[in-house]
């Protein structure tokens, strides 16, 4: 009876040994499993910031996510605003039916110039200001249909498309109607896709006509793709840089073949960027909605955490997510 006790005995202990090793290799491979796995809920860099560059559908093209569904996911995941844009026609209009299904969240729109609402156009951008609900709140200058982004793509110094600068390296009158109308409404003016010299004259007749709050669309982005002096030459007109995922995801690697034509922006390079001009001076976003592309609110997040790899700080990402957003759209500053 003795025997069997203290084999019961051995045997529980050999189990006990057992189960303890199982638990001690499990929690071995939980913990190199974490090691591997995306930044917690609780590590969430999204919460309070905007996004002011996103295309989702409806639209001419596929989109990966349309509007309520852009609205939704970012509310959940704790961003505070978003803006959405379209090169045909107004997103504001959209934007505030938006607010009234998914409420909690900022979302605005405003208008691009291009030859579907009729080029440099006043009376569009009058429009666009008036609509209801006040969710107007930028006027790009010409995308897909600048000049200089025709020139680019067909690599031909002229192939149509629509300037903003005269002979003489001047704004043309109708962008000089344009800029007064943003002036007095208060809200932004953007560079869309025109040329680096293109983006600083009119940078600076937006000054002179009392605009003052200036944004140079993705600036490093093709088809503008400025270099660092550029982008300083910019700020001292007051401007704003804008830096956007989506040039990352560009280049001769991207998994998309129409976006491998497009200049791919390094990781090194935008942290070089933001140092040289100051986070106080530029926004991060996404310019995403693409298909197959990431959301944009995971393409926010995942530009933020490298970013951050790059040595910008919190401080940094908070001036350009949260900050200079917020005071870009006239929202108090969180």
């Amino acid at each position: 009876m003795e025997e069997k006790i203290e084999e019961r005995e051995k045997g529980l202990s050999r189990r006990g040994f057992l189960k303890a090793a199982g638990v001690m290799g499990a929690v071995a491979v939980a913990q190199k499993a974490m090691g591997q796995m995306p930044t917690l809920v609780a590590e969430n860099p999204l919460t309070g910031a905007f996004d002011m560059h996103i295309h989702a559908a409806p639209d001419v093209v596929s989109r990966s996510i349309h509007d309520f569904e852009l609205a939704q996911k970012a509310k959940e995941m704790g961003m505070r605003g978003v803006v959405t844009k379209n090169h045909e026609f107004i997103t504001n209009d959209r934007a505030y039916l938006v607010r009234q299904v998914v409420p909690g969240i900022e979302v605005f729109g405003g208008i691009a110039m291009n030859d579907s609402v009729g080029g440099i156009n006043p009376v569009a951008v009058k429009s666009m200001i008036k609509f209801t609900g006040g969710c107007g709140k930028i006027v790009w200058l010409p995308t897909t249909d600048s000049a200089h982004h025709k020139s680019f793509f067909a690599k031909k110094p002229d192939a149509g498309g629509i300037r903003v600068i005269d002979a003489a390296g001047q704004a043309i009158p109708e962008l000089r109607q344009v800029l007064k109308l943003v002036a007095q409404a208060g809200i932004i003016f953007a560079t869309g896709h025109v040329s680096p010299k293109e983006a600083l004259a009119a940078a600076k007749a937006a000054t002179e006509e009392g605009v003052r709050k200036i944004l140079i669309t993705h600036a490093m982005q093709s088809p503008g793709e400025m270099t660092v002096d550029d982008l300083k030459r910019c700020v001292e007109t007051g401007a704003i840089i804008e830096h956007a995922y989506l040039s990352y995801l560009m280049g001769p690697q991207a998994a998309l073949g129409w976006m491998r034509g497009w200049k791919h922006v390094s990781m090194e390079a935008f942290a070089n960027a933001i140092k040289a001009v100051g986070a106080e001076n530029c926004i991060v976003s996404t310019d995403l909605g693409q298909y197959l592309n990431p959301t944009p609110a995971d393409g926010m997040k995942e530009f933020i955490l490298e970013l951050k790899k790059r040595g910008i700080t919190d401080e940094q990402i908070h001036w350009m997510a949260r900050k200079n957003p917020a005071r870009l759209l006239g929202l108090e500053a969180m």
